[in-house]
């Protein structure tokens, strides 16, 4: 199915995109998700169940096609990938935008796809995802793989110690605090905001590629759903008042631990929004971690370089996963 720009309040079920992969529908921790998983090649006929599970988790203003290119690219592992709470064919519900519920999002859906455990990959507030969802329900993760998406706590001392961490972060979430106006501003003229929020941190060689305009057609498009633009937003606005409200405070206590499973770090060098010092501030919250710096390499996204995604990923499920069947 191809998108129609031209709607003004597209249909939901636009996300379902047609491809080698299958659109199904998933009820965990209240609400109903909406999934893609890829076709199994290798043996179509054993249980789905039988494979380790990857459960790729998309960042801001996205849904599960960010994701396209690496929904077969692990070999033997049954990879998932899912529109976040509010987001493309998932439920939109005006509450539960903050790091618990997420995290129970996530564990809920872990379990209802018929495992006891999964690795993770999130891009931005999917890597949020990821360090929640390790850190509160640590026995149903394996390992995680995070772009662009330091630990919360070393986020927020970066931001806030005069590291450059909050000029590069906190004019855009201040901005989004306001009601109403900032979901206008996304998705005035079919999101064209949107595209120029991707174009912004997008390499130039895939923004004058046919994978970059056709991704942002479908990006575009499934942004003016209606609530998902008030849902996208939700996330950025819970970021910034959780700072200030007791929910905050122990949401963050309950991330000051060590992560006893293996984790990885991709992040471009020259990504002018998540910068090095908060990526570094991370490690000892991740013993078994790994930092993978791309050099010369913008704020890296899944859709934007597949290959180096797959590479890394794969690395990181292979061990862990495989052990953990």
């Amino acid at each position: 199915m191809l998108f129609d720009q031209t709607a003004r309040h597209p249909d939901p079920s636009v996300v379902r995109i047609s491809g080698p992969w299958r659109h199904f529908d998933v009820h965990a921790n209240g609400i109903r998700f909406h999934v893609v998983e890829a076709d199994a090649q290798d043996a179509p006929t054993a249980p789905v169940t039988s494979r380790p599970l990857v459960l790729l988790l998309h960042g801001f203003g996205s849904f599960w096609w960010s994701w396209r290119h690496q929904l077969g690219a692990l070999p033997g592992a049954r990879v998932v990938a899912v529109d976040l709470r509010g987001y493309g064919g998932s439920d939109k519900p005006p509450r539960g935008y903050d790091g618990w519920t997420l995290a129970s999002d996530t564990a809920g859906l872990i379990r209802a796809l018929g495992h006891t455990s999964a690795t993770l990959v999130g891009h931005a507030e999917g890597g949020l995802v990821c360090w929640a969802t390790a850190n509160l329900h640590p026995r149903l993760v394996n390992a995680i793989a995070v772009i662009s998406s330091p630990h919360p706590i070393a986020l927020r001392t970066s931001t806030f110690r005069g590291t450059g961490q909050g000029g590069a972060l906190l004019p855009s979430l201040m901005r989004y605090q306001v009601p109403i106006l900032p979901e206008r501003t996304l998705t005035r003229h079919r999101a064209a905001e949107l595209e120029r929020l991707v174009r912004s941190r997008a390499g130039t060689r895939w923004t004058s590629t046919d994978d970059f305009a056709q991704s942002m057609k479908h990006l575009r498009t499934a942004i003016c759903i209606p609530g998902v633009a008030h849902c996208a937003l939700e996330y950025q606005r819970w970021a910034v008042r959780s700072q200030l409200r007791s929910e905050g405070w122990r949401f963050m206590r309950s991330m000051n631990r060590e992560l006893s499973v293996p984790v990885l770090h991709m992040r471009g060098e020259s990504d002018p929004y998540v910068l090095a010092d908060p990526v570094h501030r991370s490690l000892p919250y991740a013993p078994n971690g790994q930092f993978v710096a791309l050099p010369r390499g913008g704020p890296l996204r899944p859709r934007g370089r597949p290959r180096r995604c797959e590479r890394t990923s794969t690395a990181l499920y292979r061990a862990p996963v495989t052990a953990g069947r």
